[in-house]
């Protein structure tokens, strides 16, 4: 665990700045939650585009002199580029503005895209994941901007409120507004005053899929290729580990998601008819599930662990020294217990280590009380996390093999494995830029000492690695209870705070880099 030291006084003035500004987070954080951009859902299409635009207008509202809103299938991708710091670091900062979908009915603080701020929580779909860590970034350039003009660097926000007014407004064949903007920055006066631009080159890259399996990704990078080249890449679409002891992830699990049919009589049939003699598919499906551990709590598919690489010495050890409860875990997880492979802690299991989950089980269709039907089929939705070494697409090979060989002879199966959305694992590489995100945490956090983690995944930062030929780092603003993915989603508006303030101190590091 790396003794950083505390708060420093740039990070004071940062702080003061986000601060004295929280409610105007606050309401713009409010603003987009409201915009309903859930990915998939067809009633939701133009809402995932204003939602883009949205973001594209807060972008030109810091002053990026370059931004545009490019389409991706049905989605939109929101892109922001300012460099003009010749001989610092470039910069490439990934997330996404998509949400999942909600069932209204489960939401208690308030309806899914009505927000409401309580006890230092702003509630409302998508407020964590990942719309309040975006928005953590644009507060940590304007802090950060403002500290360069009180340095050497005379800043006026209202120059670059003109210059956002002033930009020009262009459309795509679709006929939807994307608000494709590049411009220069003005002043009030009308003459060529000086503004300040951040320290280092930045690059924004927001998707609009992610929550989907980030479908046209690969397409988008492979489009824009050297425009996207930077030195680094930022991921902010992950959880820390708690509010009060910051940590820097350098993992993230790989993802694979398949569904599982098992097939028995030809139709529902009545159990009174048929019971005992009819093969179920449910018995059946429950006894493949129950198959895919052994006794330990391994996976039991064979060679499933073939290709597992063991995890860095040192990254157990950052693991191991992080302050851990486990009944705190389990208070701010709702996980009800523990369980899992054999040998290893929550920690490694959760972040280091290879896991299946089952995630949907459907047999028969209930009418009334009691239907008393053996059902024709049942289905079972898993997710597979992967490690490093792990490939997904030889995992998928195994699971086939693998249900080939164990279905009962009396059922038939189909089983669909979803590559297109499949993300592999990543573990980032020492680099100097470890470090200076682990001072900045140590500022933005007020914390003495900023340990290591893990992320459980998933996320397209294999992808990133390999098409921008840079290691991705990952910052985000999220912790296990904000409900991702889940009813009553909230986020931590100090973390935010924290989290901007991180940032504006990352690109300082950043840009004292050699």
């Amino acid at each position: 665990m790396a003794d950083q030291g505390g708060d420093n006084d740039g990070g004071t003035d940062l702080r003061a700045f986000v601060r004295s500004r929280q409610g105007e987070l606050e309401g713009q954080l409010a603003e987009w939650v409201r915009v309903p951009g859930v990915l998939g859902v067809p009633e939701h299409a133009q809402d995932l585009i204003r939602s883009a635009n949205w973001l594209a207008a807060a972008f030109r509202d810091v002053g990026f002199p370059t931004v545009e809103v490019l389409p991706t299938g049905e989605a939109r991708a929101v892109y922001a580029e300012w460099c003009e710091a010749p001989g610092t670091p470039t910069v490439l900062v990934y997330s996404h503005h998509d949400v999942r979908a909600v069932k209204a009915e489960n939401w208690e603080q308030t309806a899914p895209f009505e927000p409401v701020v309580r006890d230092g929580r702003l509630y409302g779909r998508g407020s964590s994941d990942a719309k309040g860590q975006v928005l953590a970034h644009l507060w940590s350039l304007r802090a950060h901007l403002h500290q360069r003009s009180l340095t050497n660097d005379p800043y006026t926000p209202d120059a670059l409120s003109l210059n956002a007014a002033k930009s020009q407004t262009l459309s795509h064949s679709t006929g939807v507004s994307t608000g494709s903007t590049t411009g220069m920055r003005g002043s009030t006066t009308g003459s060529a005053a000086p503004t300040a631009a951040p320290a280092v080159n930045l690059k924004y890259l927001v998707e609009g899929e992610e929550e989907g399996g980030s479908t046209h990704l690969a397409k988008l990078l492979e489009e824009q290729g050297d425009r996207l080249k930077a030195d680094v890449v930022l991921f902010s679409d992950t959880l820390l580990w708690r509010e009060d002891h910051p940590a820097v992830c350098v993992s993230l699990r790989g993802m694979l998601s398949a569904s599982l049919e098992v097939f028995g009589p030809e139709r529902d049939v009545h159990s009174g008819a048929v019971s005992g003699n009819a093969p179920n598919p449910a018995f059946e499906l429950g006894r493949l599930l129950a198959l895919l551990h052994d006794g330990e709590g391994r996976i039991a598919i064979p060679g499933f662990y073939d290709d597992v690489e063991p995890p860095p010495e040192d990254l157990r050890q950052a693991l191991a020294e992080l302050p851990f409860s486990e009944a705190d875990w389990l208070k701010r997880s709702e996980s009800g217990a523990v369980t899992g492979e054999r040998g290893y802690t929550v920690l490694e299991r959760l972040w280091l280590r290879p896991a299946v989950e089952v995630t949907s089980l459907i047999a028969g269709d209930p009418i009334g009380v009691s239907r008393a039907a053996v059902p024709a089929v049942a289905s079972a939705d898993l997710s597979f996390r992967t490690v490093p070494g792990q490939r997904v697409e030889k995992v998928a090979e195994q699971l086939r093999q693998w249900v080939e060989a164990t279905v009962g002879d009396s059922f038939g199966h189909t089983l669909s494995v979803d590559l297109e959305t499949a993300q592999e694992a990543y573990l980032t590489p020492e680099h100097p830029t470890v470090s200076a995100l682990e001072r900045a945490m140590a500022t933005g956090f007020q914390s003495a000492s900023v340990g290591r983690m893990g992320n459980a995944g998933g996320g397209p930062a294999e992808l990133l690695a390999r098409a921008i030929d840079a290691p991705v780092l990952f910052f985000g603003t999220g912790l296990v209870e904000d409900h991702w993915h889940d009813s009553d989603e909230s986020a931590n508006l100090a973390v935010l705070v924290n989290g901007a303030v991180t940032l504006a101190c990352f690109w300082d590091e950043l840009a004292r880099m050699e």
